[in-house]
C-alpha cells in the first residue's frame, strides 16, 4: 500500500511495475487534517501516470472527516478513468477509505454511516456513468467507527487537589475560571497518547458509584510527571470525588491499546471483554517479568 504524495509520483510507478502482488494506491488529500492537528501530504496526481495490470484498487487516505465532507469520491473515479485512458485497464475496485467520525465528547457528532454510504455510492455511480466507466466494487474502512465506541478505559483515582487560577482562563461560556480540581489517576499517556500527542478531547464519569450533588471543573491527569500527561482536559466531575473512585473514559477502543507503550516502564493494562454472558479476559495485564524478559545478560 503506497501513499501517493507529490514527492512519490515516480517511486510508485517503479514500485508498481515491479510488484508481484496487487498494488493499492492511496491518495492523500491536502485539505484534510490528519488525526487532530498534524499536516497532510501534497496534492493528488495531476497528470496521467501509467501503472500495470496488477494494480487492483484506489484507496484515498483522509484522516478525520466531518459528516458530509468526503472530497475525493470524484477524484478516485477520475483517476480510475486516467488509468483506463493511459493503460487500457479498468481498475475493478475503488476503496473510499475510512475517516468515519465518532463522538468523543457530548458536543461532538458521530457520522451517520447509512446516510454517508448512500450518498457516496450515488456519487460514484453518477460519476462513472458520466465517464462511461463500468461501476467498480466499492470498499470502505469503518474500523474506528466500529471499534472506538466499543472501548472504555477504567482508571483508579489517586490524589485530588484543587488549585486556584488567576481567572485569565475562561470556560465555554467565556466566564473566568478561578479554580480547577486536578484528579490524578493510575494511567495516562502510556495508555492513551492522543491527548498529549495532538490535544484529543475525551470525557470522564465516575463508574463505581452514583454520585449526587454538585460538580466541579476538573482535569484528569496521569502518573507520568509530564506537562502533557493529561487524560481529560476539562470534565465536570462530582465535588466529592475521592481517592479510590473509578473513572471511566469512553470511546477509547480504537487507539488506547493499539497506541499504548511502556513509557517510563509503565505496565500496559489488561483488556476485558464484556457481553451478555459476563466479563472475559482478552489480554492479560503486563507484569514486571514481561519487561525483564527483554533483558539480555552475557
Amino acid at each position: 500500500m503506497l501513499n501517493v504524495t507529490d514527492g512519490f509520483k515516480e517511486a510508485i510507478i517503479g514500485v508498481s511495475r515491479r510488484m508481484l502482488a496487487k498494488a493499492v494506491v492511496e491518495i492523500i488529500d491536502p485539505d484534510i487534517t490528519y488525526g487532530e492537528s498534524t499536516g497532510s501530504g501534497a496534492a493528488p496526481w495531476s497528470q496521467p501516470r501509467q501503472l500495470h495490470d496488477k494494480t487492483l484498487a484506489l484507496a484515498p487516505r483522509y484522516g478525520t472527516l466531518e459528516p458530509g465532507r468526503w472530497p475525493l469520491d470524484g477524484t478516485v473515479v477520475l483517476l480510475r478513468k486516467t488509468f483506463y485512458a493511459t493503460n487500457g485497464y479498468t481498475l475493478p475496485e475503488v476503496d473510499l477509505g475510512g475517516g468515519y467520525s465518532v463522538a468523543y465528547t457530548d458536543g461532538e457528532d458521530s457520522m451517520d454511516i447509512e446516510q454517508e454510504l448512500d450518498r457516496l455510492a450515488t456519487a460514484v455511480a453518477q460519476t462513472n456513468r458520466l465517464l462511461g466507466m463500468p461501476m467498480p466494487v466499492i470498499s470502505f474502512e469503518p474500523g474506528r467507527w466500529i471499534v472506538a465506541p466499543a472501548g472504555v478505559t477504567l482508571y483508579r483515582v489517586g490524589t485530588v487537589k484543587t488549585v486556584e487560577l488567576s481567572g485569565d482562563t475562561t470556560d465555554a461560556t467565556s466566564a473566568p475560571i478561578t479554580e480547577r480540581t486536578y484528579v490524578s489517576v493510575d494511567g495516562g499517556m502510556s495508555d492513551n497518547i492522543r491527548p498529549a500527542l495532538y490535544g484529543a478531547d475525551y470525557t470522564a464519569v465516575v463508574a463505581n458509584r452514583d454520585p449526587q450533588g454538585d460538580t466541579r471543573l476538573s482535569r484528569v491527569v496521569g502518573m507520568h510527571c509530564e506537562s502533557g500527561d493529561i487524560v481529560v482536559k476539562n470534565a465536570q466531575l462530582p465535588s466529592d470525588i475521592r481517592r479510590g473512585d473509578v473513572l471511566a473514559v469512553p470511546v477509547t477502543g480504537a487507539y488506547g491499546r493499539t497506541m499504548a507503550s511502556n513509557y517510563n516502564q509503565a505496565l500496559i493494562p489488561a483488556v476485558v471483554g464484556v457481553d451478555s454472558t459476563g466479563a472475559h479476559l482478552m489480554m492479560r495485564r503486563q507484569t514486571v517479568e514481561d519487561l525483564l524478559d527483554l533483558d539480555v545478560s552475557e
